[in-house]
């Protein structure tokens, strides 16, 4: 009987140990992401989105984003910002501004779930680009150069994906390295 439980204890531990890191998809700034949380619960772990994830609270998107979805996010990094023009940051993060926030940031989700592959299928289909239309309601043009995704918005601005198909249990996430930014 006590080795039928040590045996089942240590079946449990093995499982377990193999279990965890299966669950973690990608690693992204620093942190591991898990394909059984939510966009906001593995965005708040990246030291890479500190920014973004203060704006997402500045404009009250907290609950859209742990809603059911599927969202695709292409949420670009704390560097993406920084590289905005002085004082653009700190004026989006000012309550007088929450409209326009909220317009930027949801520029940055297309609703559906819009993997790595999905997105490439999408541009060749369109012969050599797709068009998508953000929760915002602008369009985001997704091109491709072998297998790097870029997307071109509505300013003429231009963002790479960094870091693909960080999957969430509601959507997907692209890491991307400049800000979007709406007409």
């Amino acid at each position: 009987m006590k080795l039928n439980r040590f045996v089942a204890v240590a079946l449990a531990t093995v499982v377990w140990a193999v279990a965890i890191p299966a669950l973690a998809q990608v690693m992204v700034g620093g942190a591991p992401m898990y394909a059984n949380k939510d966009i906001v619960d593995n965005a708040v772990n990246s030291k890479d989105h500190t920014t973004l994830v203060a704006a997402v609270k500045a404009a009250d998107l907290v609950a859209t984003l742990k809603g059911p979805g599927p969202f695709t996010v292409f949420a670009p990094t704390n560097a993406a910002f920084a590289a905005l023009p002085a004082g653009t940051v700190d004026t989006l993060l000012k309550p007088e501004n929450k409209a326009m926030l909220r317009k930027v940031l949801t520029y940055h989700v297309v609703v559906g779930k819009m993997d790595g592959a999905t997105l490439a299928k999408a541009v060749d289909a369109g012969a050599g680009k797709a068009t998508l239309t953000a929760a915002s309601g602008g369009t985001l043009t997704v091109t491709k150069s072998g297998s790097l995704i870029m997307l071109s918005d509505e300013s003429g601005g231009m963002a790479h994906v960094t870091i693909a198909d960080v999957v969430q249990s509601n959507g997907v996430i692209h890491v991307v390295d400049k800000v979007l930014l709406p007409k």
